[in-house]
Parts: C-alpha cells; structure tokens; sequence
C-alpha cells in the first residue's frame, strides 16, 4: 500500500487544488521498495523516471499547484508529472 503522509484534506476535497506532490513521490518510495525487496530493476528505473520527472515540473514551475506558487490544479500538475515520465 502506498499513501502519501499528510492527511485527506477534507477541506479541500473536490477542488482540484490539491498538490499531488506528495502521493506520486509516495508511489515513487513504493517502487523503490519493490526494487530492494524483489530485486526489481525496472522497479528502481520507474522510481527514477518519477523523481526526474516531478524535479523537471517543479523546476519549470509552469503547473504547479497554489501552494506552490502556482495557477494549476490538482489534475494540471498530475498530467504534467505523467507527460515528463
């Protein structure tokens, strides 16, 4: 199971202004277990490609979320990630 640390945000829910950050970084550790737990190599080569990934969004800050200093929402930055992998 992976989640990510902070909690649901139930005063936000539905407004599409959460910051994924944290649970794609939360699959990225999960990816990275695999790869030490079984031994996975294209487990560690995903984790990679998620880390350079979500470093390139944020480096470019063209998608990022409002509390990060951005106008995207939750979806925006989430598809920005995915278009980077």
């Amino acid at each position: 199971m992976s989640q990510a640390t902070h909690g649901s945000a139930p005063d936000i829910a539905g407004k599409g202004i959460a910051n994924p950050y944290a649970m794609i970084m939360s699959g990225k550790m999960l990816f990275e277990w695999l790869s030490r737990k079984r031994g996975e190599p294209k487990a560690a080569a995903a984790a990679r490609l998620i880390e350079k990934a979500m470093d390139a969004v944020i480096s470019e800050a063209k998608t990022l979320t409002p509390d990060l200093g951005g106008k995207a929402g939750t979806t925006q930055m989430g598809d920005a990630v995915a278009a980077a992998v």
